[in-house]
């Protein structure tokens, strides 16, 4: 019997990193008092309009926040340093700024902390394909790193990273390099 090797479609792998944030989620259980709707752990204000819930102040769970927004904000940095130093690749890029930028904000909502300065970045890529490539392998780098961070916390922060995690994925898949069929 030939042997067939497994290939993993884009889908199942996001299915498998959501599967993998969400464990620790599923593991705490639910509480059927809970409203289903709306946002968990959020609370009417005096005049009826809901609420965030409040951040956190649980150490392990602000130190963890702290570290992605570092890290999302480093990446966010660099991709923008690749699209002024690559006009060509503005458009493509900012979708990745955009998200970047609302990841930070969510972090910080969820921690109310200031992340450290990211501090100075790698020379870019020459290339506009090996700039792609590069980038893809960090977006991808930090999926996983956020999807392991998710699954040793819970709540809102767990979402949080999962939902951070599946997005990096996805525009690692969106900015690598599309090779060229041989003719």
């Amino acid at each position: 019997m030939p042997h067939v090797p497994f290939l993993l479609s884009r889908r199942a792998a996001l299915r498998t990193v959501a599967a993998v944030a969400g464990a620790s989620v599923l593991a705490t259980g639910c509480d059927d008092d809970k409203p289903a709707t709306g946002t968990p752990d959020a609370s009417k204000g005096p005049d009826g309009a809901v609420q965030p819930p409040a951040p956190s102040t649980d150490p392990a769970v602000v130190a963890a926040l702290t570290v992605a927004a570092t890290q999302v904000e480093q990446l966010a940095l660099r991709v923008s340093a690749a699209g002024q130093a690559l006009p060509a690749l503005r458009a493509q890029l900012a979708p990745a700024v955009q998200s970047h930028a609302a990841h930070v904000a969510k972090l910080k909502e969820l921690g109310d902390f200031d992340p450290p300065q990211p501090g100075k970045l790698p020379a870019l890529p020459k290339t506009t394909t090996a700039v792609l490539a590069d980038l893809a392998a960090r977006e991808q780098r930090l999926s996983v790193a956020h999807a392991t961070a998710a699954g040793k916390l819970s709540g809102e922060a767990a979402r949080a990273m999962a939902m951070i995690a599946a997005s990096e994925s996805q525009l690692a898949a969106v900015l690598t390099p599309k090779k060229k069929a041989s003719a």
